[in-house]
């Protein structure tokens, strides 16, 4: 495991690199973010490399860079210079850290997205002090991280914990990873909007988006099923239900694995966290093992919300390009 400690206060760009859309801004040592751009994510590898360096060159031509850090939602190697396979991504076996430096000019640190997420939260906010946390991004699909006094754990081979394809539904819905029935594809952006998609194929009278669907059938979205539910509507608000359960009982089983502290939840997603929180609260404190006789870890909504991932990344490229890291066994 390892951690860096504060950088020298020089400018890293932190670039989070999602399913759907590919987030980049200019972070200073405090972590804010003090420039910014944002572009769709290509499907070919050539293309998404493209709109990277599209993206560092707007950036670098207006800060002062030291670094660029890519938070990555997929498996990395051990030593992080190596995209092994991302679900949403389009590489695999990549050497991604010495391409993108050499295009860049720049040093590239890859990280894991949640666990850049899961460290700028351990570093400038709702993690902040937590001895045992895990962190859960809701996006297109589930990133986890969980930090263990201060320090990343990523398992013997660099890729833990994928808890977004833990198996929650035996044959359940077909997940991009190859498996069915993940966790992922139930409670994320992806998942939610899937399930509005099944509650409207079994009734669709009753609710507001059967238009959307019917006027085009991908046009349906999580922020527009969070609109609807926030104005009441019936499938808008079922869909949300669902999603509250199935986050219930999969902190439940982390809780029994880890039995963290803290659990922040983030990700784009997060940010309909009164839809659904108090419900999945309910439902772990329910569900975990021991209810009602042992202590229930915190459930909090990340503070830095959807910027948690590049945030990180950039901390995370700072501190290794200016050698202050702490290392441990």
């Amino acid at each position: 495991m390892t951690a860096p400690i504060p950088g020298d206060g020089r400018t890293a760009i932190g670039i989070d690199v999602g399913g759907t859309s590919i987030r980049a801004a200019a972070v200073d040592a405090d972590g804010l973010v003090v420039d910014s751009a944002r572009t769709q994510t290509p499907a070919s590898a050539g293309a998404l490399e493209d709109a990277l360096h599209r993206l560092v060159d707007h950036l670098r031509a207006r800060n002062d860079v030291v670094a660029v850090g890519l938070a990555v939602a997929g498996f990395l190697t051990e030593d992080r210079t190596r995209v092994r396979f991302a679900p949403h991504l389009a590489w695999v076996d990549t050497p991604l850290a010495a391409t993108l430096t050499a295009r860049f000019g720049l040093p590239v640190v890859l990280e894991h997205d949640a666990n850049a997420a899961a460290w700028a939260e351990y570093r400038f906010g709702a993690a902040a002090g937590s001895r045992v946390t895990v962190m859960i991004t809701l996006g297109t699909g589930i990133g986890a991280a969980l930090l263990l006094d201060g320090r990343i754990f990523r398992g013997a081979h660099g890729v833990a914990p994928e808890l977004g394809h833990l198996q929650v539904v035996p044959d359940g819905r077909p997940c991009a990873c190859g498996k069915r029935g993940c966790w992922e594809t139930y409670c994320s952006g992806t998942g939610l909007v899937d399930t509005a998609v099944e509650l409207l194929a079994a009734d669709p009278g009753r609710s507001v988006l059967a238009a959307d669907v019917d006027t085009d059938p991908g046009s349906l979205t999580g922020r527009r099923i969070a609109g609807a539910a926030q104005d009441g509507d019936p499938v808008a608000v079922a869909a949300f239900a669902d999603f509250a359960r199935s986050l219930g009982l999969g902190l439940a089983l982390v809780a029994d694995v880890y039995d963290p502290e803290l659990v922040v939840i983030g990700g784009g997603v997060s940010g309909s966290a009164p839809l659904f929180l108090d419900d999945a609260r309910e439902r772990y404190a329910a569900a975990v093992t021991g209810a009602g006789h042992r202590p229930l870890a915190r459930v909090r909504v990340a503070q830095l919300g959807d910027a948690a991932g590049l945030i990180g990344a950039a901390d995370l490229a700072r501190a290794a390009v200016s050698g202050s890291w702490i290392a441990a066994e």
